[in-house]
């Protein structure tokens, strides 16, 4: 496949994914590189990222975004670098993110482009896997919806993902006591021994519901979840009075072709006088710089970290997604293009 000169390499939807996503639900054009009109920018994408939300943008069915048509280059996160410019907000040489899509280079008129800021101490994965939506995400599902006091008990499932070991810092910065629950004991070491949570299970290999009991004795007070399904009906099932039940994301279910039982605890929520609301980061774009100012903070001074999962090539990219559902990937997942 050609990677350079005049050709433009992009993954266009072909099909609507049932089950997992297939290589076969997409197309791998090869097109000429187009050329900036007036106010307009090419950008050559460099970094690509993958995220759990992309399963539902391929659904035929209107999310808070409308779903990728048929044919159209996937929608898809990017940093990239602007290798032409007729917009004077833009120029050539500067490093942007936005929605780039899963391509070589993008147009864009600039209006959803963010120009990166020049430090070079931080690298540039770093405006994936922590100054992002990801990052966002994190802060004001967190600190807007679960508003965690000092001294409150806090659960992430998903703990050890690009959002979940974000969520978790935040917690401890705020004096929570802090439980994740992973996939794999090296997540759960990961989590524990270098970033600080308390305690961590394995949910692969461990009862949750019986862990949770021995390791939040006195309840969840706040509990954010990414996983749904079981996970979900057991933290349910603990929850102290007026609990936050944050809801970001239900990844075991969007490959679910069927309809998805449960949670079975739902009534607990009466009982406890709990609150359970779901979010968009999108809500909080307005605030972004707000959020951005403490992750920044925190970040140097020592007290966030994160990590990138960087796979290799735009070619790889249908079959590197599915790494986010079967739990193979070790943060957050990055395709350099």
């Amino acid at each position: 496949m050609a990677t350079g000169g005049t050709i433009n390499r992009r993954w266009c939807l072909a099909a609507r994914p049932v089950g997992l996503i297939k290589e076969s639900d997409f197309v791998f054009r090869e097109e000429p590189i187009p050329d900036p009109k007036e106010q307009q920018v090419l950008v050559r994408n460099v970094y690509l990222s993958l995220d759990p939300a992309m399963r539902g943008w391929v659904r035929d069915l209107p999310t808070y975004v409308p779903p990728v048509a048929i044919g159209d280059v996937m929608r898809g996160f990017a940093i990239g670098v602007v290798e032409r410019s007729r917009n004077e907000r833009f120029h050539e040489g500067a490093y942007v993110s936005g929605p780039l899509g899963w391509q070589d280079f993008a147009l864009s008129d600039g209006s959803a482009l963010q120009v990166l800021p020049e430090n070079p101490v931080i690298p540039l994965t770093a405006h994936l896997g922590l100054f992002a939506p990801v990052g966002l995400t994190a802060y004001f599902g967190l600190l807007e919806i679960g508003r965690p006091q000092p001294g409150e008990t806090l659960v992430i499932t998903a703990a050890a993902g690009a959002v979940g070991s974000l969520v978790g810092q935040i917690g401890k910065i705020k004096e929570c006591r802090v439980v994740g629950i992973a996939g794999s004991d090296e997540k759960c070491t990961w989590i524990t021994d270098e970033l600080g949570f308390d305690a961590a299970i394995n949910h692969r290999r461990e009862p949750v519901a019986e862990k949770l009991k021995d390791v939040c004795p006195n309840g969840i007070d706040v509990h954010y979840e990414n996983v749904g399904g079981p996970l979900l009906d057991a933290a349910l099932a603990l929850i102290s009075l007026r609990a936050r039940i944050v809801l970001c994301g239900m990844i075991s279910t969007y490959n679910d072709t069927g309809p998805v039982p449960g949670p079975y605890s739902l009534a607990n929520l009466i009982i406890k006088r709990a609150r359970m609301e779901g979010f968009i980061v999108h809500d909080y774009a307005a605030r972004a710089r707000e959020a951005m100012a403490d992750l920044m903070k925190w970040y140097t001074d020592g007290r966030l970290r994160y990590r990138v999962d960087v796979v290799e090539g735009l070619q790889q990219a249908p079959r590197a997604i599915n790494r986010l559902f079967d739990g193979t990937n070790r943060g957050k997942l990055i395709v350099k293009v």
